[in-house]
Formats: structure tokens, sequence, C-alpha cells
């Protein structure tokens, strides 16, 4: 795993818009999800909240990698890699229920590990 370098950290901090999760099933089926209830945990983690998984929820089991692209407010895109970490008790999904909106179930936290990041084309590690 990639130590998420501090222009990403910055970028999600100055983040406009809309996020995107994207998984991939065994058959190399792309998936992609709006997702809102999320946040960075520890130094290489995204923590994001399973709401209403379907698919991705099958996919992250299934073992597959995933992306998470977003855009800042000088809408300047970046995009980190990696693959999941599913948690449905424990510390980080004791995080996820913290930035999980209360009306929301939060079934689970699912955790994107950052092994690559991109800003733009450039790749930061």
């Amino acid at each position: 795993m990639a130590n998420l370098p501090q222009v990403i950290r910055d970028a999600w901090e100055d983040r406009d818009g809309p996020v995107v999760l994207a998984t991939v099933n065994k058959e190399g089926v792309p998936n992609a999800i709006y997702v809102g209830n999320l946040g960075i945990f520890e130094e290489d983690k995204f923590v994001v909240a399973d709401n209403f998984f379907n698919k991705t929820r099958q996919n992250i089991h299934e073992g597959c990698k995933g992306a998470l692209l977003f855009l800042d407010k000088k809408e300047r895109s970046y995009q980190v890699k990696g693959s999941f970490e599913y948690h449905t008790n424990g510390e980080i999904y004791e995080q996820m229920k913290a930035i999980n909106s209360p009306q929301l179930p939060g079934h689970a936290a699912a955790v994107l590990l950052v092994e690559e990041a991109y800003s733009g084309a450039e790749r930061l590690c």
C-alpha cells in the first residue's frame, strides 16, 4: 500500500461535486456508483459507507480492485486505485458510522486501500 500523497489529501479537503466509486465483477464488467458518505482513514485508506450497495458489495466480496474519482473546486481530477477490505464491526466500521448520515443504514465500511494515486494523468504514487 502507498501512503496517500499530500496533494491528494489537500484536493480531498477541497473536493467539489460527486465522488464516483468504481468496481469490476469477476467477468470484467465495470460498475460505477456515486458515493456520499466517505472519508480518509489513517495514511492510505478511503472509508466508504455501504448504505445501499448491491453490485458493488458483490464485486468487493469477489475480491475486485477498485477506483475512487473526484474533482476539486478548480475542476482538477484525482483518482485513487487499490484493493478493498469490508468491515461490519470494529474501529474502521465505527469510523464509518461517525461520518455516515444517521438516517442511513450504514451496513458496513468498504475500505479502499490506496495502491496508486493520480492527479489527472500524472501518477503520484
